[in-house]
């Protein structure tokens, strides 16, 4: 995630840095159903920068949060992927396959992430930590899982999100 533009003490025409090693990445899915609560589901991946540490998701994270998922809604999944290389990894598409009874995988467009609902949380979350220094890795994470709780009990933002697309939920 790069950082959102946002006002600063700093002095005029200098930017303030604060160097922490490592980074946090966020995997999240947005779950709409007519009738029913808005859900917002995310997975953080904490990189700490040590030898032989995954630097982000495999796709093997991206499946345990489509189990997830399922698990926690009890229901059929339809699952819209953008197109992040692993994403379309080869094993994610077997496991969909296996799994067809309650998932279906649509990919969405190439360069659509206006399409995309999750990225409205995305940018929520940006807009949330805009001004927020992190002493260190530890902190970033604590602030960034308490944002997205906030975002997790606000249903109405994550309709907001949907709204945005264009997209609609029709009951079928």
């Amino acid at each position: 995630m790069s950082p959102p533009r946002g006002r600063t003490w700093a002095p005029r025409g200098e930017r303030p840095v604060v160097r922490v090693r490592g980074r946090v990445n966020i995997a999240g899915v947005c779950c709409y159903q007519p009738g029913h609560r808005t859900h917002f589901f995310y997975k953080l991946h904490v990189y700490h920068g040590r030898k032989n540490e995954p630097k982000s998701f495999t796709w093997q994270d991206y499946r345990d949060l489509i189990a997830a998922t399922h698990q926690q809604l009890g229901t059929p999944i339809v699952w819209c992927w953008d197109n992040l290389s692993v994403h379309l990894r080869q094993e994610l598409a077997d496991y969909a396959e296996q799994n067809k009874a309650w998932l279906r995988v649509y990919q969405l467009p190439s360069y659509a992430p206006d399409l995309n609902p999750t990225e409205g949380v995305w940018s929520l979350l940006k807009r949330s930590i805009v001004n927020f220094v992190a002493a260190d890795l530890n902190s970033l994470t604590r602030i960034v899982k308490r944002k997205l709780k906030k975002i997790q009990y606000r249903p109405e933002l994550i309709n907001g999100c949907l709204t945005e697309t264009g997209l609609i939920m029709e009951s079928t």
